[in-house]
């Protein structure tokens, strides 16, 4: 019988134990790589705004930064002459609020304007939107075509044809108005308060409501056709379509055009400051767009007229973070 063959040494398994160090670092580089590709991803949006946001930052705000330094000192000519500041804190802030021009003419005329012009816009905007809505294409193209012609008129332009309208002496209002009996004599419309910004506010609603009505008609064009037609065949009427329908749909194009006309019309200047009586001479007519320009280069008043400017653009962003604040909470519930 021959002897049975030793037993051979069974061959070690690997240790899973010091395998797994190489797994760690494995996974660990995968992990670092998704990592660096996630930095990248967030890195480069930046890097291809970077040249808009220093432009943005060269032309807006630098000259923002200035300005508020300007409104802390009692800048004029002699600040000016000399380059050396003078600073006085928030006096000039506290002459403005000791005011009184400032809440009785001033304030009001602004704000007053401002929503008047605003919903005047915004309306009749939205109301040759719905015209437009209805027309075939090649009327829609023509009348778009013709409404764009008076916003790409420049505002000093369109300003000079409305004083040419409601002039004294020349003018084609006070003439049809004397010829059908209504006036004896011609009126100057622009020395009273009223009538002034009357005439401000059909001139700021002719210039601004092309753009509310192009980006209106925009959104009207992506209203889905099938609900509208369920709500006729439903019997809801077209005022009813319209605002249980439309509106809804177009809140976000509505929050947009209402910033943009608010932003604008408050800052309003050309329109003002070109009306007979308008450049400070009628003080009862100012707001603070032509207070700031009338004290800081009719006056030589830089610090204070920088300070009117601040107060403007605070109140600007005040009014616009409100509005958008309000929409996103309506689109939240």
């Amino acid at each position: 019988m021959t002897a049975p063959a030793p037993p051979t040494p069974s061959t070690p398994m690997p240790s899973t134990r010091a395998a797994a160090p190489d797994g760690a670092g494995a996974a660990g580089g995968v992990a670092g790589g998704w990592a660096g590709r996630a930095r990248a991803a967030a890195v480069r949006p930046w890097l291809l705004l970077a040249p808009a946001l220093l432009v943005l930052a060269v032309l807006l705000l630098w000259p923002l930064v200035r300005v508020g330094l300007f409104s802390l000192q009692d800048y004029g000519l002699r600040e000016i002459t000399t380059g050396e500041p003078n600073w006085i804190g928030l006096e000039n802030y506290r002459e403005i609020l000791a005011t009184p021009e400032l809440w009785t003419v001033v304030l009001p005329n602004t704000v007053g304007f401002a929503v008047l012009s605003v919903v005047g816009t915004v309306a009749f905007g939205t109301a040759v939107a719905v015209l437009l809505a209805s027309l075939g294409t090649f009327w829609r193209t023509v009348t778009s075509s013709a409404i764009m012609a008076a916003w790409a008129m420049p505002a000093v332009t369109g300003t000079y044809v409305w004083v040419w309208i409601f002039d004294a002496d020349r003018g084609v209002f006070n003439d049809v108005l004397m010829n059908l009996g209504l006036l004896d004599d011609p009126t100057n419309w622009f020395t009273n308060r009223w009538t002034f910004y009357a005439i401000v506010l059909l001139n700021v609603i002719h210039h601004g409501f092309p753009f509310v009505a192009v980006t209106v008609l925009a959104g009207l064009l992506g209203v889905p056709k099938e609900m509208l037609e369920a709500a006729e065949m439903d019997g809801a009427g077209s005022f009813r379509r319209f605002f249980s329908i439309v509106v809804p749909q177009l809140r976000q194009v509505f929050a947009v055009v209402i910033i943009l006309s608010t932003i604008w019309d408050f800052k309003v200047f050309a329109q003002v400051y070109l009306m007979p009586g308008g450049a400070g001479s009628n003080r009862s007519v100012l707001n603070l767009g032509v207070w700031s320009y009338v004290e800081s280069f009719g006056q030589n008043r830089y610090g204070f007229g920088s300070a009117i400017a601040v107060l403007l653009t605070l109140l600007l962003l005040a009014i616009t973070a409100v509005y958008v604040r309000t929409v996103l909470a309506e689109e939240e519930r």
